[in-house]
């Protein structure tokens, strides 16, 4: 809503701007308050058609065009410095009244017709052979660029480009673990459609350009926590479907330690063995905005509105078993008798760091079927992980959900909008961080009551729809049975293909060719 107000204060501002700055220009002062002819008659004053101004219809293209506009309208007043366009480009309607009601600032005409009347003229004298007028034309030119200005004009184009397309469009991505191997493997990098599941506008206004939330060699966050907009999605081509792989920002990440290797929720050392806290007790505790928590792709397996639950490693949906990916992993133990060249597992795609300790793997029905038949000798035998701190897995409450592991798990129900849930002692413990935090209410639990904005609560009605995601890699993957649910706004896109893969994410090792150009829907 603060977007679409903002919007509409832009768009009332300009408006009026217009209204005073057209009679310097020669035009009606109404004409600047009429939807759609305000446009149409501003392309005309700059040297453009007025049909010109049906570009701002189209999204995305709109952006250049309007910005495009209001920097020929301040050249068509004789403001041609760089440092005009940008004054002109951050304080569009704010410029237009400097132009209007300052005395000095005239209206000097369509600056693009002038500019093509002045090229012709030396493109006549080339071609009559008059090289001392050319020479003088080119000299006196009042449109040319110094070729500093034409770098940074350059630089600047190219990384608003890609920074814009980056924030709405398309995002590449490494994958940096293995927890949705087979599927994926470490090295990959994958083209993220950010318009498939609907743009998400930015919520974190101020940040560096083509940085997501540290700045190289600095140490330090890449973005200022405000000024913050509220959550926004538009021109959604599709629905999450179950079994999509999913690139969303880690709902556990809004306040971590950062350590060189990964980041750690504070949530996540909390519930852990108490031997494990001891390093991070004097570590500073980083606070992030949801579009700036560290990205983490994974399947859904759990839609809005059902019910997830596992079974010896095997997800079923409101009780009924799904289908899995062909090349779902788990952990298994290898006995040998005889030696694994290094070269027959890297053939096989099975990850050389994934042994921890010698002898465990993560692997597939293939890869397991394959070193079976490598050797008589050689054993593979599936692995059942416990876990050694109960309250480690989701939703942290071992008393109430017990019996929790990385194979049995569940049942769990998934939120959906609308949904109205009965909340108790027995389940607050489901739905107390989507209260909290994901939906910001002010959630206190005291004795036998359970007080919502200071009101006592029996119920709650979810904002927002939720999502479970698991990864491929079963046995060796923080997700959904580690942080919870992850909600709608925190969705950023889906995979497109992978656009290079390079083994164990070293170009030192080789790349996988074969895995270049191949689409995430085929994983």
């Amino acid at each position: 809503m603060s977007v679409l107000i903002f919007l509409i204060v832009y768009y009332l501002l300009l408006s009026v701007s217009l209204y005073f700055l057209f009679p310097k220009c020669g035009r009606e002062a109404t004409n600047g308050l009429i939807p759609g002819l305000n446009f149409a008659v501003w392309a005309e004053i700059v040297g453009r058609k007025r049909w010109h101004a049906l570009w701002l219809l189209f999204p995305i293209v709109n952006f250049f065009i309007f910005f495009g506009l209001v920097i020929d309208m301040a050249r068509s007043f004789g403001r041609l410095s760089l440092l005009d366009s940008t004054l002109a480009v951050l304080f569009g309607p704010f410029y237009f009244f400097y132009l209007t009601f300052t005395d000095t600032q005239k209206y000097e005409g369509p600056i693009l017709l002038h500019e093509r009347e002045y090229k012709s003229k030396i493109d006549r004298a080339k071609e009559e052979g008059k090289d001392y007028q050319v020479q003088k034309l080119e000299s006196n030119n009042p449109y040319r660029k110094s070729v500093g200005r034409e770098w940074i004009e350059a630089a600047v184009f190219s990384i608003f480009v890609a920074a814009f397309i980056r924030m709405f469009m398309v995002e590449a991505f490494t994958i940096p673990t293995s927890s949705m191997e087979g599927s994926l493997l470490v090295g990959d990098y994958l083209f993220v459609s950010k318009m498939h599941y609907g743009l998400r506008t930015p919520m974190t206004v101020v940040q560096v350009p083509l940085l997501h939330n540290r700045i190289p060699f600095f140490n330090t966050e890449s973005y200022l926590k405000r000024p913050q907009l509220p959550y926004f999605r538009f021109g959604k081509f599709q629905e999450i479907e179950r079994g999509d792989m999913v690139v969303f920002n880690w709902p556990a990440g809004d306040s971590i330690y950062l350590l060189p290797h990964r980041s750690y929720s504070v949530s996540q050392i909390e519930v852990g063995p108490e031997e494990s806290k001891s390093q991070f007790r004097n570590m500073e505790v980083i606070h992030r905005p949801v579009d700036k928590t560290d990205f983490y792709i994974k399947r859904c397996v759990g839609l809005p509105g059902t019910v997830f639950e596992m079974r010896e490693g095997k997800v079923y949906i409101d009780g009924k078993a799904i289908e899995e990916p062909e090349k779902l992993q788990f952990r298994y133990r290898v006995q040998t008798g005889v030696q694994i060249a290094p070269s027959t597992l890297d053939r096989l795609d099975i990850s050389m760091g994934d042994h921890i300790p010698p002898n465990i793997f993560h692997l597939n029905d293939y890869q397991v079927d394959a070193l079976r038949s490598l050797d008589n000798s050689i054993k593979v035998e599936r692995m059942y992980p416990g876990v050694s701190t109960p309250q480690y897995l989701f939703p942290h409450d071992p008393e109430n959900f017990p019996d929790f592991g990385w194979d049995n798990y569940g049942p769990i129900p998934i939120p959906a909008e609308g949904e109205t849930v009965a909340l108790d002692q027995t389940n607050i413990a489901l739905y107390r961080r989507i209260i909290n935090v994901y939906e910001d209410n002010d959630l206190e639990i005291r004795d036998d009551e359970i007080l919502i904005n200071g009101e006592v609560a029996t119920t709650y009605t979810f904002k927002q729809n939720y999502y479970w995601m698991v990864g491929d890699n079963r046995h060796n993957s923080e997700d959904s049975r580690v942080w919870g649910y992850v909600p709608e706004d925190h969705i950023v896109g889906k995979p497109l293909f992978i656009f290079f893969s390079t083994k164990n994410a070293n170009m030192g090792d080789g790349i996988r060719w074969d895995r270049i150009f191949k689409s995430a829907s085929d994983l």
